[in-house]
């Protein structure tokens, strides 16, 4: 999920500290409680540090090693250690990692619901796992939290009660969108009248909940986009993946090879150029305006050295702005 939605979900966590009744009885615990709600609720994400590192580093490791079990672990141990010291070693140990654990778990679960995914099983698999089934902003979660929360702060509600309500609401909610997705993919596959032998599907939800993004793999490797609006399917594009033999080069480029390892939706097209190639790959599963954004460009001379590279999130216009300051 988005930072502002693991952030209004650390602060409705706090407010469901309240069933606790070692918590709810004293204002100081309930109080360390809610910052250790909020500060596990972020932890997993502390890797956007690695943008220093540049954005190859921060791809290839964003929701990896720090979204895995040892990492949860982890997280909780340090910032319910951080908070005994703050407060001079007077909170219940086990009620407080137990409160910053669940915020930790939340964040990890959730984002496996999103498009991007987690390696939230590492160390038995480095498998990314994404279902596919919730936007990273999702409107009805991160609304009902607001409400809730302000409710809450303004003294009108009990918190034990309304988050307690709250999250038995949510789960449904989870549930309820799985089983939308289970549907609609099956419809897809119904009512595609381009559907060959083994073509496989895949529905990426969007920010509204009657629309999805549709990506379809054919068997010869190229891919299909669409979407699908209240239950009415319209292909967009059709993207062929480039076999030349400087797409084999590139693959053994560290920033491409960072852009492979997280996603495999990526499809390559070659540009020649006469200082050499330009080697584009682009994850088919974000498209906007009529583009894909999210790329990995590498740039070779005629004997396959790298000239420049660039790996993130970019505009046709700002990649080339970028390119031509890497080649110069």
């Amino acid at each position: 999920m988005d930072t502002g939605t693991h952030l209004v979900i650390g602060l409705g966590l706090g407010g469901l500290a309240a069933v606790d009744p070692v918590i709810a009885d004293n204002a100081t615990f309930h109080t360390a409680v809610l910052i250790g709600t909020v500060v596990g609720s972020q932890a997993p994400d502390f890797d956007t540090l690695l943008r220093f590192k540049g954005n190859a580093s921060y791809i290839r490791n964003h929701r990896g090693a720090s979204h895995s079990i040892p990492a949860i672990i982890g997280w909780t141990a340090l910032i319910a250690i951080v908070l005994q010291l703050l407060y001079r070693g007077t909170l219940p140990w086990a009620h407080l990692a137990g409160w910053i654990l669940l915020a930790v778990c939340v964040h990890v679960i959730t984002d496996l619901f999103n498009a991007y995914g987690t390696q939230a099983v590492r160390p038995f698999s480095n498998k990314w796992i994404s279902w596919n089934i919730i936007h990273i902003f999702d409107p009805v979660i991160f609304t009902t939290h607001v409400i809730a929360i302000t409710l809450w702060a303004f003294g009108l509600v009990n918190p034990a009660a309304t988050f307690s309500l709250l999250y038995c609401l949510l789960a449904l909610y989870y549930v309820w969108r799985t089983i939308v997705h289970h549907r609609q993919r099956a419809h897809v596959e119904a009512v595609d009248k381009e559907r060959d032998e083994g073509d496989r599907y895949w529905l990426i939800p969007t920010i509204s909940l009657n629309t999805w993004n549709v990506v379809k793999r054919k068997s010869n490797g190229s891919f299909m986009i669409g979407d699908l609006r209240s239950h009415t399917l319209r292909w967009q594009d059709r993207v062929s993946c480039s076999d030349h033999p400087a797409v084999d080069r590139s693959k053994n480029d560290p920033s491409i090879q960072s852009f492979l390892y997280l996603t495999s939706f990526a499809c390559a097209e070659v540009k020649v150029h006469t200082w050499g190639y330009e080697v584009r790959w682009s994850d088919v599963r974000y498209r906007h305006r009529k583009q894909y954004p999210f790329v990995a460009v590498l740039m070779m001379d005629h004997d396959y050295k790298t000239v420049g590279s660039y790996v993130g999130w970019l505009s046709d216009k700002r990649l080339e702005k970028r390119l031509r300051m890497n080649t110069y």
